[in-house]
């Protein structure tokens, strides 16, 4: 007894077989195992002062008036305004920059090491030698340079300016309109420049470990780059012309030769 289903079932395994669907999509495949194993989940961050960083350090008390405390502040921003000959200021402070010695040059205090040193300690640094000229002095620190890149396969790679100083690498893929079905969940590349020096890291998004390894947080002018998976890969040779018509002419003559297969088998 002949099957007249079986000429069609090979149809379609041909047809689903052009299609290669990208495997591994989901993020944290094993969260479940992984929050039963981790039940508290607590990662301290705080950003550190690299050099090259770009910090606006602003000293106020409030008891003293603006012209006291003036000292210990970078001057107003100068500059010349469209169509002036007069000199204006902009209502930013001038930022202080971190050396390659780790240095800053900071007003009557001098030089202050800080490369190295968290948000906090630079704060606590700054005002306790601040104490000795002032009462009751307050020192607001920002980094204001910071900021990460992602690179690769998501929906609009390039650089994020972040705000607060404190980003997570799931916090960079979501403003980049996450990874493209394209993306590699499985091997995504973090590069750290660390005071000159080049960090690697591999992360695997599927995988829940991510939550307290030391890339979590990211830091600033971290790089990350999505590689392409091997669906990607495969279908990279499509990207000029003639291969695209060759490849379509291959596939238009596979169907059709296992279409008329089809019919002169159900002739029969």
């Amino acid at each position: 007894m002949k099957t007249p289903f079986l000429p069609l079932a090979a149809i379609c395994i041909f047809l689903f077989s052009c299609q290669s669907t990208p495997k591994n999509i989901s993020y944290f495949q094993d969260l479940d195992s992984y929050i039963a194993q981790h039940q508290d989940i607590d990662i301290k961050y705080e950003p550190v002062i690299k050099n090259n960083d770009q910090l606006l350090i602003t000293v106020t008390s409030p008891i003293l008036d603006q012209a006291q405390v003036a000292q210990f502040n970078q001057p107003m921003n100068s500059y010349l305004a469209p169509g002036r000959s007069s000199v204006a200021q902009s209502p930013a402070i001038q930022t202080y920059t971190v050396n390659k010695n780790g240095m800053i040059d900071f007003p009557v205090l001098g030089k202050l090491h800080v490369q190295g040193l968290t948000k906090s300690q630079v704060i606590a640094l700054i005002t306790n030698k601040v104490s000795a000229y002032l009462a009751e002095p307050i020192v607001n620190l920002q980094i204001m340079s910071y900021r990460v890149t992602v690179l690769g396969e998501v929906m609009r790679p390039g650089p994020i300016a972040v705000s607060d100083e404190r980003i997570t690498i799931l916090d960079a893929i979501g403003a980049v309109g996450d990874l493209t079905i394209y993306g590699n969940r499985e091997n995504v590349r973090l590069i750290r420049d660390n005071n000159g020096k080049k960090e690697f890291y591999t992360i695997n998004l599927t995988k829940s470990d991510i939550f307290a390894a030391p890339y979590y947080y990211l830091q600033q002018n971290d790089v990350i780059v999505v590689e392409p998976n091997n669906t990607k890969k495969r279908t990279s040779n499509f990207g000029s012309a003639e291969n695209y018509r060759l490849s379509m002419f291959s596939l238009t003559f596979t169907a059709l030769s296992v279409i008329i297969g089809f019919l002169n088998y159900s002739k029969k």
